[in-house]
């Protein structure tokens, strides 16, 4: 992690040197210039709104990505949406909506924006695309709540909060130390995928010790993130732990992967699955999923890790595969 902030050090240097209301910040289309405190916000990002939502700010307008929630606003952030009713971007980005919203900062990371909406976007509010480094939807959830902090003028709150969770993820690292240099998968078992170690799902279990395996990492080409795995070579997911991520019908999905009772993760009781909530929380990838995400998550990681497939765990979001119903 510390060469996450050696990047975030070189890219704000300059917007922590000034400390008060005129930031520059950089991205795969230029430089943009932020003058004062923002107020009117709109986020294209589709996880966006819960790191602006959790830095105390309420968006007059983001995008939503999927779910049944209102305002696209998963659990773990509605406290602190509030009774806010924000307008709700649908699909594309649409500039002339954004613009009725009048906003005064554009947030576009991890929202796929191109060049020529980036530019539309600039005659409206300064507009904040995303790195090129990490393409679309790759970037560090360090990084990314470090820009949105700058962006918002509150980049002590977001300095913060990343050290609070960062310090609680290496507390699980240290209280468990059997994790440390075994593996891990991030998986879809309907059409069978796995997420790779720079991806924001796999990133998570890295972080408290589980490797993405050097198979599944070598498969993935430039900026992309996930990889499908040929169901006759399941060598590259048969890992000390396998986290297979909510799909409809999972149990049925499972069970139609035809050479799955050969793998190791199934014989020694190593797989988790879990459900559409703490799916989406490990896909947001924010402050605020995250911590809800671990809530839930680790507990399940600690019987399934031991090989041992008499021990079973289950809470409100997540199970190790086979384990009875309560």
């Amino acid at each position: 992690m510390r060469s996450v902030f050696i990047a975030i050090a070189m890219t704000f240097s300059a917007a922590f040197a000034c400390g008060a209301e005129t930031v520059s910040i950089q991205h795969r289309f230029g430089t943009t210039t932020i003058d004062g405190t923002p107020e009117r916000v709109v986020s294209l990002s589709y996880i966006g709104h819960d790191y602006v939502l959790a830095l105390g700010v309420v968006p007059v307008g983001l995008r939503y990505w999927y779910g049944p929630h209102p305002y696209g606003v998963w659990p773990w952030a509605q406290d602190a949406l509030g009774d806010a009713e924000p307008a709700v971007i649908y699909g594309d980005i649409d500039v002339e909506q954004i613009a009725l919203l009048e906003p005064d900062l554009i947030l576009g990371q991890a929202s796929g924006m191109t060049e020529r909406e980036y530019n539309m976007l600039s005659t409206i509010a300064p507009t904040v695309a995303p790195l090129a480094e990490y393409g679309d939807y790759g970037t560090p959830w360090q990084v990314m709540h470090e820009r949105i902090g700058i962006a918002l003028g509150r980049a002590d709150t977001a300095r913060e909060q990343i050290s609070a969770l960062e310090e609680r993820i290496a507390k699980l690292r240290q209280d468990h130390p059997e994790w440390q240099g075994s593996t891990g998968t991030v998986g879809w078992p309907v059409r069978i995928g796995a997420f790779a170690q720079q991806d924001i799902r796999g990133r998570l279990i890295a972080d408290l010790g589980f490797a993405i395996t050097p198979a599944v990492n070598d498969m993935v080409r430039g900026t992309n993130f996930y990889v499908i795995v040929p169901p006759e070579t399941l060598e590259p997911i048969d890992t000390d732990i396998l986290i297979w991520m909510d799909s409809p019908n999972p149990e049925a999905a499972l069970d139609r992967i035809q050479l799955r009772p050969m793998m190791r993760a199934v014989r020694e009781g190593r797989e988790i699955l879990i459900d559409e909530e703490l799916s989406s929380a490990m896909s947001h990838s924010s402050p605020l999923s995250l911590n809800f995400a671990l809530d839930y998550l680790v507990p399940v990681i600690v019987a399934a890790a031991d090989g041992n497939p008499r021990t079973h765990a289950r809470n409100a979001h997540a199970k190790t595969v086979g384990a009875p119903d309560e």
